[in-house]
């Protein structure tokens, strides 16, 4: 990955923009899905504000990202949940994006999307929806991110392919991660040269194991003429849907779409066993590595006492973040801060968010234990399944199986909650 120091950037009050190879560079980070496939997890949360690695944001990413690659004109649009992002946000300075000039800035919902008038609004409407802004910040290139996928990529190194082969977009693409289904994403088939010469939208039938990563590159006058023309071909009450649905299909069809293979770890945990499964590929080493000199994950965070590992305590093969105490055992786990495992309890196989208790005598395995929730009782998810428990509730009676727990749920025998699937 380049470094900054080697970019051709400027910005300031006489240019009002990063630009690379002298093109104005804006980055929009969609940060307003409701995430709703994530259950009980996203149900009192922005889906971007959710916990990954202990001690990090799923946000932290996409925002760690554009500082290491040099883009500090930073828009990020939201729309659910918005306080519990926000209070992660502050001003942008844990990602040096609290700047005079440009900067983080976060766009309110549009009242389109946000009201539910227009029907099957996704997120190509966010950025119609917007487009008075952006026309009036001019950029040359819209670089368009998700804020919920784990991956580090120099977005300058995009641009700038983008930038030489003349599209009117560029996707970033990765190969299917294992186990996971083609139909949650873009599947495209390109040529030797790399133009998209096929697209589907979560298809039925995939193309083949070559996906988008919900990154994109876009040359903006081109995006902006582009969503006009299918606003105004869409019928009243009517929205555009996402992107996979009509945009980048114009494109493609334009044969103006490009792609650009992204060559390390990508994942989308947009599901609990994604969500898990990201856990489990961090603590195997799998993942991008968190504290690289060179491009490190940055997040805000309170500041907490280091963890304490009392005597006769047991921690194998994890991660135990700042302000926890164990006095049980951990094996392949990851808790966040102000975790507390009791004597007695044991964890295994499991992700358990911000100042959770595990209690004595409770045995976890192969779940997901969301923020100030009580284990008083086994919780498993079985051999290939994953319970999820939601923030603040109370288990006092087994769980097991995948079972998704409401937040603030008290669990007693003969208590009976939605499974992953309902």
């Amino acid at each position: 990955m380049a470094r900054f120091s080697n970019r051709s950037l400027s910005s300031g009050p006489g240019g009002r923009g990063t630009r690379v190879d002298g093109r104005k560079v804006l980055v929009l980070i969609l940060a307003g899905g409701k995430g709703e496939r994530l259950g009980v997890l996203t149900q009192e949360r922005a889906k971007p504000a959710l916990t990954f690695g202990g001690t990090y944001r799923l946000i932290d990413f996409a925002l760690s990202n554009c500082m290491h690659s040099g883009l500090p004109d930073v828009w990020v649009l939201e729309e659910y949940q918005l306080h519990t992002l926000n209070d992660h946000l502050t001003n942008g300075r844990p990602w040096d994006l609290d700047r005079t000039y440009g900067g983080l800035e976060v766009l309110p919902p549009s009242p389109d999307t946000l009201t539910g008038a227009l029907e099957d609004a996704g997120n190509a409407d966010a950025l119609h929806a917007h487009r008075h802004l952006i026309r009036s910040f001019a950029p040359d290139v819209l670089v368009v991110l998700s804020a919920d996928h784990v991956y580090t990529l120099d977005y300058t190194e995009v641009i700038r392919h983008h930038l030489k082969v003349g599209a009117a977009v560029t996707m970033v693409t990765t190969d299917l991660p294992a186990g996971e289904d083609a139909g949650r994403f873009g599947n495209v088939q390109v040529t030797k040269r790399g133009r998209v010469k096929r697209f589907a939208y979560k298809p039925e039938e995939p193309l083949g194991g070559s996906i988008t990563t919900e990154v994109f590159v876009y040359d903006a006058p081109a995006l902006l003429r582009t969503l006009d023309d299918l606003r105004a071909a869409t019928p009243a009450g009517k929205g555009l849907g996402d992107f996979g649905h009509a945009l980048i299909p114009a494109f493609v069809k334009a044969k103006t779409a490009h792609a650009y293979a992204l060559d390390g770890y990508w994942l989308d945990v947009g599901l609990p066993s994604a969500y898990f499964r990201a856990h489990q590929d961090l603590l195997a080493g799998r993942s991008v590595r968190l504290d690289a000199p060179d491009w490190p994950v940055l997040s805000s965070s309170i500041p907490r006492m280091p963890a304490r590992i009392a005597q006769g305590a047991r921690v194998e093969d994890s991660l135990v973040s700042y302000g926890c105490h164990v006095q049980g055992r951990v094996i392949r786990s990851v808790l966040s801060p102000g975790v507390t495992v009791e004597a007695g309890a044991v964890v295994e196989d499991t992700v358990i968010l911000r100042d959770a208790t595990i209690r004595a005598g409770a045995h976890v395995r192969r779940a997901v234990v969301d923020e100030e929730a009580v284990i008083a009782a086994c919780v498993d998810g079985g051999p290939d399944g994953l319970a999820v428990i939601g923030a603040r509730a109370h288990i006092a009676a087994p769980v097991k199986g995948d079972t998704q727990v409401e937040p603030g749920r008290r669990w007693r025998r003969g208590s009976r909650e939605r499974t992953a699937d309902e």
